[in-house]
């Protein structure tokens, strides 16, 4: 494999998906694309490995010891000859996947990846956009409090964008029955209005600080508040619809922040997804904990919009 840049590896059952938005495809190995060109902007990738390297094995000792000549913490992504690439991995130091309790920081310490293509050849990638293990978001889980598993998306953008709401702050749940974002919201002491078509949990329209309207998510317009500090989204609608909604509150510089899931039912449209990247001031990820969906983030404080450079990840 000749002239290898840059790999990504797709978020699960979305290769295709990333594959499209790359230039100069050089090969795909599962989830795997490498390119022979520069870091790309794109949405479907779960990580990136920025400085990929073919590297000629003569055994399962040699690859370990080349591995870890180049450093000593290493990730395999699978692709191919399983067992003799996880007898290499077992030569290679332990490096866990963490399971983060929230709030949580990112590890802090770089983390290479590498899969085995051939008996005698490996790809390896000593940096990477994420410092979690193929950029799996791991948390340690409420199994109790949160009526469905939501909640985990949300729990991901704030880490990503690293900033939550803070206690006392006004928040908007748009669509959020039964309660999975709202139940996150309300247990960092932030105040939360719900807004759905449907009832939240009783559990969960209990709590204190937490307000519940019967109605359509889209109802909402920033002329009916003064201010909003966080205005979230987990609606299942057209992007389009999403799209234009969420603009007006841009627009109108009522919130400040805003977290909002994309989804998608029919065909995959890539035009809506850049409306949203070109939105200023925000950013358009895959997070780990998504599915047939990306999270839309955005945030006034920014005066730029945030560009992925050679080290943007979500973690």
């Amino acid at each position: 494999m000749e002239n290898v840049v840059t790999g990504y590896l797709s978020a699960e059952g979305h290769v295709d998906r990333l594959v499209s938005e790359l230039k100069g495809v050089v090969a795909v190995h599962d989830r795997l694309v490498f390119t022979s060109c520069p870091i790309q902007k794109v949405y479907w990738a779960q990580n990136i490995w920025l400085n990929p390297v073919v590297l000629n094995i003569a055994s399962i000792t040699d690859a370990a010891r080349q591995l870890k000549a180049i450093q000593g913490s290493w990730a395999l992504f699978p692709t191919g000859l399983h067992r003799r690439a996880l007898l290499i991995a077992e030569k290679l130091p332990r490096v866990p996947a963490p399971e983060l309790v929230f709030p949580a920081s990112p590890p802090r310490s770089p983390l290479g990846s590498w899969t085995l293509l051939d008996t005698n050849v490996l790809v390896a990638s000593s940096q990477c956009t994420s410092t979690l293990p193929n950029g799996e978001v791991l948390f340690r889980e409420d199994k109790v409090g949160p009526p469905s598993r939501a909640y985990l998306k949300l729990w991901e953008a704030w880490t990503v964008m690293g900033e939550r709401p803070q206690a006392d702050e006004f928040c908007i749940d748009a669509g959020g029955s039964p309660g999975g974002w709202c139940w996150a919201i309300q247990k960092l002491g932030a105040h939360v209005l719900s807004v759905d078509r449907s009832p939240l949990d009783k559990k969960i329209a209990c709590l204190p600080g937490v307000e519940f309207q019967k109605g359509s998510a889209f109802s909402l317009q920033p002329e009916d508040f003064d201010q909003v500090d966080w205005l979230f989204s987990d609606v299942i609608c057209y992007p389009e619809k999403l799209y234009d909604w969420a603009r007006r509150w841009v627009d109108s510089g009522v919130c400040r922040k805003m977290i909002c899931t994309i989804k998608f039912q029919g065909e995959y449209d890539s035009k809506i997804v850049k409306k949203f990247a070109g939105i200023p001031n925000s950013r358009v990820v895959h997070l780990y904990n998504n599915k047939n969906e990306l999270t839309w983030m955005f945030k006034t404080e920014t005066s730029e919009p945030p560009e992925q450079s050679d080290r943007d990840t979500a973690f």
